[in-house]
């Protein structure tokens, strides 16, 4: 954030603005929150896509969105520039080859991707472009995009810890403006908790909204601890059987 807000101090002593950040975590973790926060506190432009929004079947297409991008941050700078599941890039390009030959879109997509942020190295000074990466499943990237100069900085973003997790719900039950019973107070929040061990920022948000719905169709003022209780078994129940995580979060 220093860097955007102050990106001629860093010159002043021969320092180079990293060009990319990757953020490394779970679904749900909050990759894209985090990278929203920081373009929010550095006061700057924030540019949101998705990998797979550049994969394209028509030729060149793909490779033109990059570009584009790349044109607007620049124009906009300083700014940010947030690739959600940058792994799509490489993942599109391993199915194509497998598939037999046709993995030249892909491939050019991924080489101008890599070209344009080469390029930013010749940016105006004053005016930096950050590019932020985010994936799921960072063993699949292809070794050049962590090549120095490009996302050679590797932020893991891990799940919540229980205190986390107890301010996340409360976070959201303040956004919500959910009304609770007496019986949710902090340490009924804390406790809780302790028993979404496991779950994401997204998960707990979901949690905070079914209480609700629970509470509503009986009718209820309030929300109540036993429809948060009860709210976290049938999440819990719905992973049951689902295939476990094969992504070293822990």
């Amino acid at each position: 954030v220093d860097m955007l807000k102050s990106s001629s101090r860093f010159a002043a002593l021969g320092a180079t603005v990293p060009r990319g950040v990757l953020l490394a975590g779970p679904p749900g973790s909050g990759k894209t929150l985090l990278a929203r926060a920081c373009a929010a506190e550095a006061g700057v432009p924030f540019l949101n896509v998705a990998a797979t929004e550049f994969v394209e079947m028509y030729v060149g297409r793909g490779a033109a969105r990059v570009r584009q991008l790349f044109e607007r941050a620049r124009k906009l700078a300083p700014s940010i520039v947030f690739i959600d599941e940058i792994d799509a890039l490489r993942a599109r390009a391993n199915d194509n080859m497998r598939m037999g030959g046709g993995n030249q879109e892909a491939e050019n997509t991924l080489n101008q991707l890599l070209t344009c942020m080469d390029g930013l190295v010749t940016r105006e000074a004053g005016k930096p472009v950050i590019v932020i990466g985010a994936t799921n499943r960072p063993e699949v990237l292809d070794e050049a995009l962590l090549r120095p100069g490009r996302f050679d900085r590797v932020v893991k973003v891990g799940l919540p810890d229980a205190g986390g997790r107890a301010r996340i719900l409360g976070i959201h039950m303040r956004l919500k403006q959910v009304p609770v019973a007496p019986d949710v107070d902090e340490i009924f929040l804390l406790a809780l908790a302790e028993k979404c061990n496991g779950l994401s920022g997204a998960s707990l948000e979901a949690l905070v909204n079914e209480a609700a719905i629970r509470a509503a169709r009986r009718e209820a003022a309030t929300v109540s601890g036993a429809d948060f209780v009860q709210a976290l078994i049938d999440f819990t129940k719905s992973r049951e059987g689902t295939r476990p995580s094969p992504f070293p979060w822990g």
